[in-house]
């Protein structure tokens, strides 16, 4: 029974940030267990994250704290809009690959190609928020 849920996609500005909430709450609210990577993370100073200058000790942890998030999921939900599929979106995909977990792309109805190789780890494409939950539904 999937219960636990990782989100991944690109973190680089608020719109981003704001869609991957988006989903969190839709699949929260559908009683799921969800992972945020940018939401999620403990032990760290926030004010760390505000910049590109972070310790390697706060480094280390968010490593860690999401590598255990991923071994804990029982599948991930990863937003693959962009030029490219974003490269910590990409290593998190093909964890989840290797581990023979479930991998829905998500690809907020955008219309482009992807890098093959990605996609072929994909078990799944949608384009929005609630065919997501419905596919994840049938995966019960």
């Amino acid at each position: 029974m999937i219960k636990k849920i990782y989100i991944a996609g690109p973190l680089f500005n608020v719109h981003e940030k704001k869609y991957l909430e988006d989903i969190a709450e839709v699949l929260e609210g559908a009683n799921f267990d969800c992972f945020l990577p940018h939401r999620d993370q403990t032990g760290i100073d926030p004010e760390e994250l505000k910049n590109n200058e972070m310790s390697q000790e706060t480094k280390d942890i968010i490593f860690q704290t999401d590598i255990e998030a991923l071994k804990e999921a029982d599948l991930i939900v990863a937003l693959v809009t962009g030029q490219d599929i974003d490269s910590g979106t990409a290593s998190e995909i093909g964890f989840m690959f290797a581990k023979n977990k479930p991998v829905l792309a998500i690809t907020a109805e955008e219309r482009r190609y992807r890098n093959l190789f990605t996609e072929g780890m994909f078990t799944l494409s949608v384009s929005n928020v609630q065919d997501l939950l419905e596919e994840i539904n049938k995966l019960h």
